[in-house]
């Protein structure tokens, strides 16, 4: 097949009031609210000049302790409960791959991203340590027991790889490299591999380079919106937030360059209004530049300025991501595949034979992100749940199962005559 330009394709016949995916007419947040003076900065916080004491559990105080990295950092609720720290269990899930670790500070987050729990404009309402983060809590803990623990015995440790997460602040590039060294003190690089989800905001060259020179093995890039203009109203001005596009393909381009092909790339979310034509190529972009993708389904945070809108559709969905693991796995190109006039796949560019062998191995449809140790397009950041609930599951932290392969092939409208998906079967594996 070949790639013909969105415009040129015939429209499938869709009411157009019911459409598959997510319109960029729809998908506008709402605009922040000013914050009251005596809220801004994490000003209640350093007012009450509690002292940071063990682990923090969101909720526990009125007034979140005045923790701070590089002594504290901020912990995944899967990371937690894999660590023993939080009590609970995920879902058709044993335990999490990835450790997940995210720079705290009490004035928090000082970008304002239009679809993220940690956004400067909750100032007024939640204080930072006790905000939801992709819809859980994040628990803080001392960055040294956290890698003493680990260190102890990292080769039978449930983890595959270690994940620092910067924010936007003044102080994260300085203390990125501080929890990376306490993180080194303890547990070699070569016994469980590195990466940085970096804010390419605050960053120039050299610290992209100081990193990897530490132990980073793979540097990560969140654009998150497909398109500059989406990139604009949902991470930039439109939002009074600091982001440019212009700086982090600049960042991007950095990594490419420092530490090599396969190990940079770029986290995306599909359905934030961009067409499916308009995320494949940048897809396609990042891998002609030698990177990878990782790809996130957009699920309304609670308290974010998106949370009014809808969450991406499963058609939309599942043609992106079967879409994207060709091209990151099977080299299939953007060009190959084919678009209609609303800019969906109605191709994917491999003969239909091909193409049922990648939906029947499932992997394509587990969630993506850095490899971990069972192979290449098998990710160690298995995130669960963190975009969908379990009982419409978008990206699987675990290998689909035959039930879940016709779910799939629903979402898809390539159903098995022979093999009827059962509505409401996935809820018998739902734990009591």
């Amino acid at each position: 097949m070949t790639c013909l330009k969105p415009e040129n394709n015939p429209t499938r016949e869709t009411d157009k009031n019911e459409l598959d995916f997510n319109q960029f007419d729809i998908m506008n947040p709402r605009a922040p609210t000013p914050t009251p003076k005596e809220k801004m900065n994490g000003a209640e916080v350093k007012k009450s000049g509690s002292a940071p004491h063990g682990v923090y559990l969101p909720n526990n105080n009125i007034l979140t302790p005045n923790m701070t990295s590089p002594e504290y950092v901020q912990l995944s609720t899967a990371a937690a409960i894999t660590l023993g720290i939080m009590p609970g269990k995920m879902h058709r899930c044993e335990c999490t791959r990835c450790l997940n670790i995210l720079l705290t500070y009490p004035e928090g987050c000082r970008a304002n991203c239009a679809y993220c729990g940690l956004a400067r404009h909750r100032e007024a309402e939640r204080n930072y340590a006790d905000r939801n983060f992709i819809r859980v809590d994040w628990p803080a803990v001392p960055m040294e027991q956290i890698a003493q623990t680990i260190g102890k015995d990292p080769a039978n440790s449930p983890f595959h790889r270690m994940c620092i997460s910067m924010i936007t602040h003044p102080k994260s590039d300085a203390d990125t490299i501080a929890v990376l060294k306490t993180w080194t003190k303890y547990v070699s690089p070569d016994a469980m591999p590195i990466s940085i989800l970096s804010n390419p905001t605050t960053m120039g060259r050299d610290d992209v380079k100081n990193l990897k020179d530490l132990g980073a093995e793979i540097f990560t890039v969140a654009f998150d919106a497909a398109t500059p203009e989406i990139f604009d109203r949902t991470r930039g001005k439109g939002v009074d937030s600091p982001h440019k596009w212009s700086k982090y393909w600049e960042i991007m381009e950095d990594a490419r360059d420092i530490y090599g092909k396969g190990k940079f790339g770029a986290h995306l979310i599909v359905g934030m209004g961009e067409t499916e034509f308009e995320m494949l190529s940048t897809i396609q972009q990042i891998v002609d530049m030698g990177g990878h993708s990782h790809l996130f389904c957009f699920y309304p945070e609670q308290g974010s300025l998106m949370d009014h809108l809808p969450a991406t559709p499963r058609d939309q969905w599942r043609r992106v991501q079967l879409a994207r693991y060709l091209i990151d796995y099977y080299n299939v190109r953007v060009e190959q595949m084919s678009f209609d006039n609303l800019g969906r796949v109605i191709g994917y560019g491999l003969p239909d034979a091909e193409l049922e062998v990648v939906i029947n191995a499932g992997i394509a449809f587990r969630t993506s992100g850095c490899p971990g140790k069972f192979a290449e397009d098998i990710s160690a950041c298995d995130r669960p749940y963190g975009d969908s609930p379990p009982s419409d599951i978008a990206s699987y932290p675990f290998q689909p199962e035959a039930h879940d392969l016709r779910k799939i092939r629903k979402q898809l409208n390539r159903e098995n005559p022979a093999d009827p998906y059962i509505e409401g079967e996935e809820f018998d594996y739902l734990d009591e």
